[in-house]
């Protein structure tokens, strides 16, 4: 599992979500034949989470891209010649299909309430600095929760707030406002 995805369960937890990490889809063979990939195995998600309150589930895909220039809009919007590393974003078809599933499956398995809304989000520790209102334009236009780093600070600094838990994010975020107090 995914230290950066770790994290994200963890916060969205702190917000009522329940969450599961790695979360595989069973397509169908029918669905696979439908987005074009037949031969597709399970569809892995980064993060499921779902708030009951809401009835709400998040389909969340994580891009930490801490030691990159970030996510870079051109590719993040099927432009750029890296086609493919934004499949749920960029493939219409291949997004309907598998939340579609998704929200079948959960249901199937008892974690939902019926008719639960479904939302994708993009987790993205970093984001290249050219392109950070073209990602926030584009994910408001296609109704996409963006966590962003101004979501990720805000988050540990409300950790850092927090009652003493032994969480290593929690032990870290405290850790890091002592440490930029002075």
């Amino acid at each position: 599992m995914d230290a950066f995805e770790q994290i994200v369960g963890m916060l969205l937890e702190r917000k009522g979500y329940w969450v599961r990490t790695s979360y595989k889809v069973c397509l169908t063979k029918q669905e696979k034949v439908y987005i074009g990939i037949p031969s597709s195995p399970r569809w892995e998600l980064d993060v499921v989470a779902y708030r009951p309150k809401d009835n709400l589930i998040l389909a969340v895909e994580c891009k930490s891209f801490l030691n990159s220039p970030g996510v870079r809009y051109n590719i993040f919007s099927g432009q750029g010649e890296k086609k493919g590393k934004y499949k749920l974003f960029t493939n219409a078809r291949l997004r309907k299909t598998v939340l579609a599933h998704l929200k079948k499956q959960l249901r199937s398995e008892g974690l939902v309430a019926p008719n639960p809304k479904v939302r994708l989000c993009l987790a993205a520790g970093h984001i290249c600095s050219g392109d950070r209102e073209k990602v926030e334009r584009h994910c408001r236009k296609n109704r996409w929760w963006l966590f962003d780093e101004e979501w990720f600070s805000q988050q540990f600094a409300d950790l850092a707030k927090a009652g003493y838990e032994n969480n290593i994010a929690i032990v870290a975020a405290k850790l890091a406002k002592m440490a930029f107090a002075d």
